[in-house]
């Protein structure tokens, strides 16, 4: 049964969960939170689409494979490690950038840390996903 109120409900929930998965993501490597949690948050998002309007318009609104989120953060998250051991250094040992400021945001301290949570968050998201939208699917069978 399709229920309008989870319907119109979702139209604001999804957009809101991605941008928070975002925020969560990108904090991880300061305060709690990190790539793990940011990818369970933006597979909830794509979840609660499938659940109210389908798990093809979720797919759909996604973009790319699950498939290929798994195998594009695996990449990402391995190669965070290799500007230190390029550099003689321990592999995924943490190097930073220099620290800038930025109008709104404020004080932004980005290094390798960051890119290998956003590996886990794309791994993260794209099991998860694989996982739902299969038995999604082995429920409509």
């Amino acid at each position: 049964m399709k229920s309008i109120i989870l319907t119109q409900t979702t139209k604001f929930l999804t957009p809101a969960f991605v941008i928070l998965s975002l925020f969560i993501t990108y904090r991880g490597h300061n305060l709690p939170g990190g790539g793990f949690i940011g990818g369970l948050m933006l597979s909830t998002a794509f979840a609660l689409l499938a659940v109210s309007d389908g798990v093809e318009k979720a797919r759909h609104a996604l973009r790319v494979s699950p498939e290929f989120l798994i195998a594009a953060g695996l990449c990402i998250a391995l190669i965070s490690g290799l500007p230190a051991l390029l550099g003689d250094d321990a592999f995924m040992k943490s190097l930073w950038l220099p620290e800038f400021s930025l109008p709104l945001l404020g004080k932004i301290h980005l290094g390798t840390p960051i890119v290998f949570d956003i590996g886990v968050f794309m791994t993260v998201a794209g099991f998860t996903l694989k996982v739902f939208f299969s038995l999604c699917r082995e429920e409509e069978n």
